[in-house]
């Protein structure tokens, strides 16, 4: 994702607040020139009495609801638009948000989603159905989450990799996570910065087994594979050693540790989308991660990724009541 072309921003709620996601997808769209597109997802249920209604008056009520959605949206954009960007506008009639963003994203083929990050701590985020969430696993389109409602000022981006492929990891999503971090950093005139987090034997043994000594030399050996591959990794980037960030800890550990030190504005980082029981016990680096940052954070997937969300869109989620509902009839309008 060296180039973005056109951008999708999440417009969650209306207020008269200003959007840190939106304001922040604006600075992308005029950096790399892309056209941007504010999307809103109309995921209320609709509670209709379907004999006082009728089909007509149920396609007015959506309409009506829709083009409201749309007059707002509009309202942002005129205020980009005399920034000299390229914005239009879509609200949808779309369940669950997530999918209906995800749907969006690939038919206008964005390059990028933006959204703001929900806001409060995710103690079980891997059992958690939260739009944020879903969208870090299951859209195929890197997604940025907005967490720092301040606007981007020459910003420090720290890209999150993993030179020994642990975990199934794709070798190729190194490669995309640095050529991503890289284009973000030349576009907003920011500072490259990477880490590392490698496992230095640091497991408890008694020592009639191995002396200390010896641990000490495995664990010398291991943070010297570690500085080669790691720098094998960036040699094509150019980022300065002071900028470099080899660390002996956790891979969640180690990110917060790199953002601090490097006071990053966008952690760059890859995710493994798993299901069942492997994602339960396993979790998920990216999404575990996300409580503890208080910068942005991009995600992105292997190119090899595909989507289990369905193109087509669910329309309105329709809850029925009155005496009809009461004594058993059932309507489908779509």
């Amino acid at each position: 994702m060296a180039a973005m072309h056109r951008i999708l921003v999440t417009v969650k709620e209306f207020t008269g607040k200003p959007l840190p996601a939106v304001l922040k997808a604006a600075q992308l769209a005029r950096a790399y020139r892309a056209q941007l597109e504010l999307f809103h997802a109309i995921a209320s249920p609709l509670y209709v009495d379907p004999v006082l209604a009728g089909n007509k008056g149920l396609e007015s009520l959506e309409q009506d609801m829709r083009q409201k959605a749309l007059r707002r949206l509009e309202a942002i954009a005129d205020r980009l638009r005399a920034h000299s960007i390229k914005v239009s506008v879509s609200a949808e009639w779309d369940y669950p948000p997530h999918e209906a963003i995800i749907r969006r994203a690939r038919a206008i083929k964005a390059d990028l989603i933006v959204a703001s990050l929900h806001s409060g701590r995710h103690y079980v985020p891997w059992l958690l159905r939260l739009t944020d969430w879903e969208l870090v696993r299951l859209s195929s389109v890197p997604v940025l989450l907005v967490k720092n409602p301040h606007p981007y000022c020459h910003p420090a981006v720290l890209a999150a990799i993993d030179p020994t492929h642990a975990h199934e990891k794709p070798l190729q999503l190194d490669k995309e996570i640095l050529r991503t971090a890289k284009a973000l950093t030349a576009a907003l005139k920011g500072t490259l910065h990477a880490v590392h987090a490698y496992a230095s034997f640091a497991v408890a043994v008694p020592p009639e087994v191995i002396t200390p000594e010896t641990l000490e030399a495995i664990q010398v050996d291991a943070e010297h594979s570690a500085q080669l591959r790691f720098s094998r990794a960036l040699r094509s980037t150019r980022i300065a050693r002071s900028r470099q960030y080899l660390l002996a800890r956790r891979p969640i550990d180690a990110i917060a540790e790199a953002t601090r030190k490097s006071r990053s504005a966008i952690v760059v980082m890859g995710a493994i989308s798993r299901s069942g029981y492997k994602r339960l016990l396993v979790g998920n680096t990216a999404e575990r991660i996300l409580d503890d940052l208080a910068c942005d954070i991009m995600v992105i997937k292997s190119a090899k990724f595909s989507t289990r969300v369905r193109r087509a869109s669910r329309g309105a989620q329709l809850r029925f009541s009155g005496p009809a509902v009461a004594l058993g009839y059932s309507f489908n309008y779509h």
